[in-house]
């Protein structure tokens, strides 16, 4: 059967959509989250459960979940109007700064006390210090799903969309330095560098938001040269997937030396539209009805993607970042809240809305097994710790963000 499938991509794109939408009325029922539906739905019918989905098939999608990831942080990045970033832009960046510190802290804290009660081998300083790094990522795809299903709105959610975007920016930062400094603890021959530490990170960052405001500005333009709905989200999504793989052409280009996140400059592809264009929001509701089916699918095909039997491989460590993952979160938002005098609400709910973890972090723990730096079995627990994390808060996280959003009262009850 998984040798039939494997012939035909095409069905196998209908089994998770399918299953998608059929999981999506289930989860209504007990009012759960579509997200949650999804990433069921690809597990069970995934290599996992059911092997309905080979797992050479997934292998092959990834395009798919990258080009998702892409259009998620255009719209992320549409939020981020000049007027609107003025009222809340301070406290959006002082709370940002403190939640992922704050994790980072945290499961280093944790991850160290595993190290010197249960032994160096069970968490490794190379391991402590990328887990730490990779600890500050959220995931923007299933937060902006959360809102855009249950249409939220308040002083939360607008914190929320902010946070999330600049999150990712700080996280890259913070992951390039401890998988810098991680190297010099697996390879004695490694030496720490200012380029390597701070340039090259720093680097990375200017040059997919550069790239990112040149593609938006010219999107602008072109606007005014295509007044037709078709024609204008022919135009976005060619400005999108352009913003997906610059980042793969500048590596190859460079040696590797210079990359760039295709998240950061899909963001800022999608900021520059929404400032430079009056009619943005009219423009980008025809995008936002396009999008539904490439984000069943990137929720599906992650669902697939996770494996159960790596869970009994987790053992403490995975069990450590999770949770104090969780504090980290929390407690640094909270206290970012509280300098930066944000809301009541903000300082109670937000915190729990960034609990979500997926693509940005599984993408850091790919690219430590790609790095010959870092040694096999660390690079192998750390990404199985991640895999672990991100079936974990995949499951909760959507959960958890509907549940602090309607306490927070910007979700109604119908």
């Amino acid at each position: 059967m998984t040798q039939f499938l494997s012939q035909y991509p095409l069905l196998i794109l209908f089994f998770l959509l399918a299953a998608g939408l059929i999981m999506s009325r289930v989860v209504k029922l007990i009012d759960l989250p579509n997200v949650t539906g999804y990433l069921v739905a690809g597990l069970l019918i995934g290599p996992c459960i059911a092997g309905i989905v080979p797992t050479k098939t997934l292998e092959g999608f990834t395009v798919i979940t990258n080009v998702a990831l892409g259009f998620v942080a255009f719209s992320i990045g549409a939020e981020f109007k000049l007027d609107h970033i003025k009222q809340i832009g301070s406290k959006a960046i002082c709370i940002t700064f403190f939640q992922a510190v704050g994790a980072v802290l945290m499961v280093i804290i944790g991850l160290t006390a595993v190290h010197y009660l249960v032994g160096w081998q069970a968490a490794p300083t190379s391991v402590i210090l990328i887990l730490g790094a990779v600890a500050s990522a959220t995931a923007p795809a299933a937060t902006l799903m959360v809102v855009r299903q249950y249409k939220a709105k308040g002083p939360v959610t607008d914190a929320l969309l902010p946070v999330v975007a600049l999150d990712d920016a700080i996280g890259l930062m913070i992951f390039s330095l401890c998988l810098s400094v991680a190297k010099v603890f697996d390879d004695p021959q490694a030496t720490l560098n200012i380029v390597n530490v701070m340039l090259q990170p720093l680097a990375e960052i200017v040059a997919s938001l550069a790239f990112g405001a040149l593609v938006g500005g010219l999107l602008s333009l072109c606007m005014k040269f295509f007044k037709s709905r078709a024609n204008r989200l022919c135009l976005m999504v060619a400005a999108i997937l352009l913003g997906t793989v610059a980042g793969e052409i500048v590596s190859a280009l460079t040696n590797g030396w210079l990359a760039m996140s295709s998240l950061l400059t899909c963001m800022m592809i999608g900021a520059m539209f929404a400032n430079m264009r009056a009619d943005s929001v009219k423009i980008l509701d025809g995008l936002e009805r396009w999008t539904p089916p490439v984000f069943m699918l990137f929720f599906t095909i992650s669902g697939a993607q996770l494996d159960l039997t790596l869970l009994s491989a987790c053992g403490v460590v995975g069990i450590v970042y999770i949770l104090f993952r969780i504090i980290g979160k929390y407690s640094g938002t909270y206290l970012g809240s509280i300098v930066a005098k944000a809301d009541d609400k903000i300082r109670k709910y937000l915190g729990i809305a960034l609990f979500p973890q997926a693509g940005v972090a599984i993408g850091m723990a790919v690219a430590v097994a790609a790095d010959p730096g870092i040694m096999p079995q660390n690079s192998s627990m750390i990404v199985t710790v991640v895999l672990c994390a991100t079936f974990v808060y995949e499951l909760i996280g959507p959960v958890l963000t509907k549940w602090a959003l309607t306490r927070a009262g910007e979700i109604k009850k119908s």
